[in-house]
């Protein structure tokens, strides 16, 4: 093998140590130690601790909030660390868990510090997109070229060693510096470089990894940026060679497992338990009567809320469907320069949508109303990013814009209000316009435009068998979600996941126009779906701010008027109490919750407008009627699936490798982010400062935070509100069937057997029965099912982590 390949190679295998990190305006919620889930959750910690510096469990403190506020059965403790081999009450083993979580001094400015400091300048300076006024020199060529150009008037560049004479090409840059070494090091250097900075080389690994216009236009690569930093290295003579330190558990690390298990089994066994219960008492019914209306909402924990609420209000049928209804699409609205993926980053996108207009008198009045609020946003964009400029224009503006600043300081709720009524005569796309689905047999870029009839006919198939489906009402309503914040760049992260943070009515209106097409329901009869005729389709938004519920009612005939105004005055009282039950879990007056969110919205001061998925813990695989009747507080995820009607597995399958994964990836985010929200989080909304529309420091500069704010996660400083556990996955199925799957599925069973989720199934052909997955395709009854006697063997541990 060539010295050129041998780099290469070890660049690849280095670069899984690091995850993508996605820009903030669509920001993706994923493990930040997706490169070690090879490996067993200690472990993985204990690299990432060595790497990272970031700690891997929840803290001393957070666990004896939690046993106080009865979020950790006692008697289940007892048994975890008894189990662990602990004999001391956990009040003690607390206070000793709290003196080894003391924190270490931090380490002294080194050369590789002022390294970090020229390399962010010119990464955040290349990988702008958009906010910046002034550009870049020469980035058409590429990160390494155009640092290249820029090195010799950087005053901050030593002219030495490599750095004086940078090769043309990057991996000459860094086979000069690498040679010095032995082979073998070569993964551990570059590793441990990656690592320096790994919000923006989890950019940079994203970028790269990426065919967006971005990059295609401002290239850049891992090498590059590899080469960058070697040169800088080596021109100031720091000390490359890998420490090879395989970093020592930490004291508190086992006693922090134990309790994290406790904590875990105890949320897992109620949820369990109410499944299991449900399962036993579900009602045999013969499926012949309709709903007055069916309404799929995303799988997300805030759809629970809503679902709940709008059930209590009359015969509605609720089912969980991943956000983005099963379309594989990139979409680009009518007024929009750039089109946006529009499903889950582990997929990539196959088809191109775009909104076309069909009212012309509607699209002008939007052109004249969109064209003087876009005027004012521009207003807006500039005073947000030049202060000084922000001064002058006031002054010139006057008392009236002075007093809409204060307005929108002092009383956001009356902004809102106006926003909303001048948001009202500039009509939504979806008002005049529809999206392109039939097939138009061109591209664009690499996708084709539309779908074919196979392709509508197969989604909306899939759609229907992965949520069991067997009987459909006059009124059936796919639900997205998207959330509305001011002055927040962490707002794509309340937007979809499913839908790569971007909003989910798009998917929707296609997955709904799709099943109301006369050919589509023609060849699903064929197939066995026997849609009635009077089943209309349609497509709404829930803003999980404010809980509103939008209905895109355009295309439903006047013989379901009397249905759709019944629904719509049902999704009010819904949203007023889900709102009132989401004011007070954020320590608000919920006697005015609809106003109170509202105000939540338009507030640009506003660090908290909603608590997005803070919380999640629980994945429900199965029958909404297993959970129709329980408040499950916002926390778990829910799909709809039934056995009975999935033979093969093969849409459980579906499920596993989709949306599970996804789940897991959104659950860990939440979990890292709030056991050390240094590393793993952004720190307070408060100190952040946004970079090239990209991302966020803390300060002034340095790194790119990578994960969640502490207003997502705290409900003040000591005080959290997000549980730190890892996902806890419920399915209602037969326990063969789930074995079959994990079995067909190397990579979801590692996740299981390495303990970065755990696995129940409740098995309704076993006297409903549960199992809980304890490790290489292995089941063990839960511990309320275990046969009283004597075991030679302990039992499986809640999580099979270590």
């Amino acid at each position: 093998m060539s010295t050129e390949s041998a780099i290469r190679d070890s660049i690849d295998d280095a670069a899984t140590t690091v995850g993508s990190l996605w820009p903030i305006h669509s920001f993706v919620t994923a493990n930040p130690l997706s490169g070690f889930e090879d490996r067993p959750f200690g472990e993985a910690v204990q690299r990432a601790t060595a790497l990272l510096g970031g700690r891997g469990y929840p803290s001393a403190e957070t666990f004896g909030t939690a046993l106080e506020r009865g979020q950790i059965d006692p008697e289940i403790l007892e048994t975890e660390l008894s189990e662990a081999g602990y004999e001391a009450d956990p009040e003690t083993l607390l206070e000793r868990m709290a003196d080894a979580d003391d924190a270490e001094d931090g380490d002294a400015d080194t050369a590789a510090d002022g390294v970090d400091r020229v390399l962010t300048k010119w990464l955040s300076a290349f990988l702008d997109e958009g906010s910046a006024h002034w550009s870049m020199p020469n980035r058409e060529a590429g990160f390494y070229a155009a640092f290249r150009e820029v090195a010799e008037y950087d005053g901050d560049i030593p002219d030495e060693g490599v750095a004086a004479d940078l090769p043309e090409a990057p991996i000459e840059a860094i086979e000069a510096v690498l040679t010095s070494y032995p082979e073998g090091q070569w993964v551990p250097i570059l590793e441990e470089q990656l690592t320096a900075l790994p919000g923006w080389t989890g950019l940079v690994k994203q970028r790269a990894a990426d065919e967006g216009a971005w990059q295609s236009t401002y290239p850049i690569s891992l090498e590059g940026y590899l080469a960058a930093r070697l040169a800088l290295l080596d021109a100031v003579e720091a000390d490359i060679e890998p420490s090879n330190d395989v970093a020592d558990p930490h004291p508190a690390d086992e006693l922090a497992r134990a309790f994290l298990r406790a904590w875990e089994a105890t949320y897992r066994d109620d949820l369990v338990e109410t499944v299991a219960a449900e399962s036993q008492s579900m009602a045999d019914g013969d499926g012949s009567g309709r709903p007055d209306a069916q309404l799929v909402f995303c799988i997300d924990t805030r759809s629970e809320v809503i679902r709940r609420h709008l059930e209590a209000t009359g015969d509605y049928e609720t089912h969980g469907y991943a956000g983005f209804f099963g379309i594989p699409m990139e979409y680009q609205g009518y007024d929009a320069d750039v089109s946006v993926d529009a499903c889950p980053p582990i997929l990539d996108p196959q088809h191109h949508i775009t909104d076309v207009p069909t009212d012309d008198d509607t699209q002008a009045r939007h052109d004249r109303w969109s064209g003087i609020r876009a005027a004012a946003d521009e207003v807006i964009e500039m005073l947000e990013a030049n202060a000084a400029t922000a001064y002058g224009y006031v002054e010139t503006a006057g008392s009236g814009y002075g007093l809409s600043l204060a307005a929108r300081t002092l009383v956001p709720g009356f902004v809102y209000d106006l926003f909303d009524a001048a948001d009202g005569t500039v009509p939504d796309d979806h008002e005049f316009c529809e999206p392109l689905v039939n097939h138009q047999y061109t591209y664009a870029g690499d996708l084709p435009v539309g779908l074919t009839t196979e392709e509508k006919v197969e989604y909306a198939a899939t759609a229907f068998d992965l949520m069991g489906w067997e009987r459909f009402g006059r009124l059936v309503v796919f639900t997205g979600h998207a959330s509305e914040t001011a002055n927040n760049p962490y707002d794509a992260s309340l937007d979809c996941g499913a839908c790569a943070g971007n909003p989910g009515g798009p998917n929707a209106r296609v997955l709904a126009k799709i099943c109301n097409d006369d050919a589509v329901r023609a060849d699903l009869r064929d197939r066995g779906y026997d849609v009635p005729e009077d089943t209309v389709f349609l497509a709404g938004q829930h803003n999980t701010t404010t809980d509103e519920v939008e209905l895109y009612d355009g295309d439903v005939p006047e013989s379901h008027a009397d249905e759709l105004d019944q629904l719509r005055a049902d999704l009010a009282t819904a949203r007023e109490n889900a709102a009132a039950e989401r004011a007070e879990a954020m320590g608000a007056d919920d006697s005015a919750a609809v106003g109170e969110t509202e105000r939540r919205a338009a507030d640009w001061a506003e660090t908290r407008p909603e608590w997005g998925l803070a919380g999640n813990a629980g994945f429900v695989v199965g029958p909404r009627e297993l959970t129709s009747d329980v408040d499950l507080d916002g926390r778990a995820f829910l799909h709809s699936y039934d056995w009975s009607t999935d033979p093969d597995g093969d849409a459980l399958e579906a499920i596993f490798t989709g949306p599970l994964v996804v789940t897991q990836w959104i659950n860990s985010q939440y979990y890292f982010s709030t056991v050390d929200n240094a590393v793993y989080g952004s720190g307070s909304k408060i100190t952040q400062n946004p970079v090239g529309n990209v991302g966020v420091y803390q300060g002034n500069g340095g790194d790119l935070m990578t994960g969640l704010p502490l207003q997502s996660l705290m409900a003040a400083d000591d005080e959290p509100h997000h549980q730190p556990l890892r996902l806890s996955t419920v399915v209602h199925a037969p326990v063969d069937r789930v074995t079959d799957v994990l079995a067909d599925n190397e990579e979801l069973t590692e996740l299981l057997d390495n303990g970065w989720l755990s696995l129940t199934v409740v098995d309704p052909t076993q006297d409903h029965r549960a199992f809980h997955y304890a490790a290489e395709l292995e089941w063990t009854p839960r511990r309320s099912e275990e046969p009283d006697v004597p075991r030679e063997e302990p039992v499986a541990p809640a999580v099979a982590d270590d």
